[in-house]
């Protein structure tokens, strides 16, 4: 059994710590000094802002290290927690992902690439068949986007998924550890070919046509067919995402299907919540289908520029024990407080509670029915002002 130590987490944490780089403070606009901007005095041409340190040629590069300390309750012998992706590891410090971004964006030819190391880079790439070199990428695309195409953008290569509420990066999502859904219901990734179209004001509509769930190379002779649309609105954005394709080794019977759809809401300035849903069927060859479904919501009030809570509430009912490993009814409450060091180092503290209908759980004396787990994370994040 692992012994947790606070000495060596200690020094698991300050890792993180030191590649932090100071950014220069957005200038105050006239509302700012009491001024409306009719009031405010004439000028010639501002001028020209000098390039970030992080943009080069047209080209915005980041860099972001990932790192956390993790408590089980349950203290399991195996050195696991079940049930979760990126944070798996109990009782112990650990560094959970380093990457570097370089994205040019397309004027009308651009990329995107996004290569880095650790945990969650072996998470995505697990129990495919691609050539080791390549779990190295998250992601690794060109895109296309001619002015005459009023809108429309082609991306070609390897690309994160479009469904859910959540994404790989830590600092963009409002807990730490990410959902059931994101780990169990929906793919990671996608190699294969995109495009993307706006309608009117408020409705973007997408066509994907890729090699499967997480892979590069093809398991059979068959595609998968995602089609996208989302609806955004000046508080409310609406996103669905339909799979469809064959997802078994050599053969194209048996499809894999999958809807997901996002509400979110933004509140105002310091308050957003989100409603996430997904239904999954899996079609057996030559038997019966599995199914999936789930929910989840989630809620984040800022407090100040600093400080934030968020919260999250699911249920999944993994009914054929497709994702699990186990038929079962999942359930998870997550509370996360974050705190916002400097302009480049985000910390997040985390208690996550998730309970079964079965004794799936490890702990020291065999299973049990649920899992606490408390979370302290580091994220430290460089990169262009967006």
């Amino acid at each position: 059994m692992r012994k947790h130590r606070v000495i060596s987490l200690a020094a698991g944490l300050s890792l993180l710590v030191g590649a932090g780089l100071a950014q220069t403070p957005a200038p105050a606009d006239a509302s700012a000094t009491g001024q409306s901007p009719a009031a405010a005095p004439a000028a010639t041409a501002p001028a020209t802002p000098p390039p970030s340190n992080f943009t080069h040629w047209g080209t915005d590069f980041s860099f972001l290290l990932d790192g956390y300390v993790d408590g089980n309750f349950n203290n399991p012998d195996s050195g696991y927690n079940q049930l979760r992706n990126f944070d798996f590891r109990a009782n112990t410090a650990h560094i959970n992902m380093g990457k570097i971004t370089i994205d040019h964006a397309p004027a009308p030819l651009g990329f995107h690439l996004d290569v880095g190391f650790g945990q969650t880079f072996d998470v995505i790439h697990e129990g495919t068949r691609d050539p080791d070199a390549f779990k190295y990428f998250e992601q690794a695309y060109v895109s296309l986007k001619p002015k005459s195409w009023h809108g429309v953008e082609v991306d070609a290569g390897e690309f994160v998924t479009s469904a859910g509420a959540e994404v790989i990066e830590t600092n963009q999502n409002w807990n730490y550890s990410r959902s059931l859904l994101f780990a169990l219901a929906i793919p990671y990734y996608h190699f294969g070919a995109r495009v993307s179209f706006p309608i009117g004001p408020h409705f973007t509509g997408g066509f994907q046509v890729v090699q499967g769930w997480n892979d590069i190379y093809p398991i059979n002779s068959g595609k998968t067919y995602v089609a996208t649309g989302a609806y955004a609105w000046k508080k409310v954005t609406w996103s669905n995402t339909v799979y469809d394709g064959p997802e078994h080794f050599h053969t194209t019977a048996g499809w894999r299907q999958l809807y997901d759809t996002v509400v979110l809401v933004n509140a105002n300035d310091n308050f957003s919540y989100y409603l996430n849903f997904d239904y999954g069927r899996d079609k057996n060859v030559g038997a019966g289908a599995q199914q999936w479904t789930g929910i989840a919501g989630a809620a984040r009030y800022a407090l100040g520029k600093k400080y934030a809570i968020a919260t999250r509430l699911e249920w999944f009912d993994d009914k054929d024990g497709f994702t699990t490993g186990l038929p079962q009814t999942v359930n998870e409450v997550t509370l996360t407080g974050e705190y916002k060091a400097s302009s480049w180092l985000l910390t997040r503290l985390e208690f996550r509670d998730d309970w079964s209908n079965q004794p799936f759980f490890q702990n020291n004396n065999g299973h049990s029915k649920n899992q606490p787990t408390i979370l302290l994370g580091m994220v430290a994040f460089i990169g262009p002002k967006k």
